[in-house]
């Protein structure tokens, strides 16, 4: 999927749907404010405030000759910014005519930049037809006092904002990881949540298909339906997840292998994934899974913290070129990587994995 250097312009909606389907790199920017975009562009592209560009599209964009669309707000920021672009080096830049108004205006079956995450997820859903409960449910069980746990995947600063009370805070990528210290009893019933639906159906079917013994459910809705039954949400970051323990990491170990069952992803070395990052016809992200406490202990040259359970749900936030290659880099044992690797080849994502001993 080489791309050659294209001269900056303007392009209009029918020549970006083109591009969309073409199959060749393609990095799409929503430009706007985040507070503008909210929880995602209606393009699903990655949103990189116009302030922000100059000074971050290397990583988002490593190689300068890759075809980048500039969307705005109609507003014309984009023209100077693309401007500026071009004469730092990047031949490929240009403007979506009208910005987000115009692709908007061309009608919803336009062809979007990534699969939203709420589409997705209810596609696995359907297909796999995951266990629900409501939070009403959910509520009966709790005053019953039945052996139930709630596993929030949502990020840390997402879970201390508000979450079930007495859930556990348990990112999406570290299910596998942590499952044993958060779920002792393989009598419990683990009811997955997040604050919508994307992330909680995602992580229970992860824990189903990893074979784990408990009965799995997510929370329909998450803390948006906890809140609209009238209950309160705890706040505070009240229960999260600690150290792993050697008969943790063994479980996970063997839930890898149950839920890599019949995915094939090649394993790489470290000298290959820099050899591939360096290649001048292809781009290459090197996404280190783990959590950012273990990312600033040490992690790869060249690699960026990507935390596995974002890139489940919001990967367009992180990976900005279409076809790009994506190596997703974990400790030995595998239990982050193979999880991610596990949705975002159905995706359409082309995975590889670099395991390295960090310890």
């Amino acid at each position: 999927m080489s791309t050659s250097s294209i001269e900056p312009g303007t392009i209009d909606t029918d020549t970006l749907r083109r591009w969309l389907a073409d199959g060749d790199e393609l990095a799409v920017l929503d430009i706007r404010p985040s507070e503008v975009v909210g929880y995602a562009s209606p393009l699903f592209a990655t949103n990189l405030p116009a302030a922000r560009v100059t000074a971050e599209i290397d990583r988002f964009v490593p190689r300068p000759v890759v075809r980048t669309v500039l969307v705005d707000a109609g507003d014309g920021t984009a023209e100077a910014l693309a401007a500026e672009l071009a004469a730092a080096g990047r031949t490929g830049v240009h403007v979506l005519e009208g910005g987000i108004p115009a692709w908007t205006a061309a009608g919803i079956d336009l062809p979007t930049f990534d699969i939203p995450g709420q589409d997705f997820s209810l596609g696995i859903r359907d297909e796999r037809d995951t266990p629900v409960v409501t939070a009403a449910e959910l509520r009966t069980l709790k005053d019953r006092g039945a052996d139930v746990v709630v596993i929030d995947t949502r990020t840390v600063p997402e879970f201390t904002a508000g979450h079930v009370p007495g859930a556990v805070g348990v990112p999406g990528a570290e299910l596998l990881l942590r499952f044993a210290d958060v779920v002792p009893s393989p009598d419990t019933h683990v009811v997955v949540s997040c604050a919508g639906l994307p992330r909680a159906i995602i992580g229970a079917q992860t824990l189903i298909d990893a074979g784990v013994p408990n009965k799995v459910s997510y929370l329909h809705d998450g803390t948006k339906a906890w809140k609209q039954e009238n209950l309160e949400l705890e706040t505070g970051a009240t229960a999260l997840y600690g150290p792993v323990d050697a008969a943790a990491r063994a479980g996970a170990a063997q839930r890898v292998r149950t839920i890599s069952t019949g995915d094939d992803f090649p394993r790489i070395d470290i000298e290959t994934a820099n050899a591939w990052a360096a290649d001048p016809e292809r781009t290459t992200y090197l996404l280190d899974v783990r959590t950012p406490e273990e990312f600033e202990q040490g992690h790869l040259p060249g690699s960026i913290n990507a935390e596995g359970g974002q890139l489940l749900g919001v990967s367009y936030r992180t990976i900005a070129v279409r076809g790009a290659r994506v190596v997703l880099i974990d400790d030995m044992t595998a239990a982050r990587a193979s999880v991610v690797a596990h949705w975002l080849q159905r995706r359409g994502f082309e995975i590889a994995v670099l395991l390295h001993d960090f310890a």
